[in-house]
């Protein structure tokens, strides 16, 4: 099974109608072969920021394209939190990692 990756989609069409936004979310809710895991938006603008687990982004410019739903990029990311930021924290995770059974997943 391929690992899936982490990619930030950013949407801004502020001439579709917030409706229509809202009932593309509830189709893509039900994809199967890409996973959506959040979204922040602004809807006064128009933009929403979408982050997805998806194999890799061939998939998910498919999953918008069949559903016709238009994107202004698409990027694979990574993320950080600020807990691991704080003193001592860094290296704190950095050795629990180097002996966790979930390590290189």
């Amino acid at each position: 099974m391929e690992k899936m990756r982490k990619f930030m989609v950013v949407h801004r069409d502020p001439q579709t109608p917030w409706e229509k936004v809202e009932a593309n979310w509830a189709r893509l809710a039900n994809i199967e072969h890409a996973i959506w895991v959040r979204t922040c938006f602004n809807r006064e603008h128009g933009m929403r920021f979408c982050v997805w687990m998806a194999k890799n982004e061939e998939e998910l410019k498919k999953v918008f394209s069949d559903l016709e739903i238009s994107w202004e990029w698409l990027i694979e990311v990574e993320e950080t939190v600020p807990d691991l930021w704080g003193k001592g924290k860094w290296e704190e995770h950095l050795e629990a990692e180097a002996v966790a059974s979930t390590l290189g997943f």
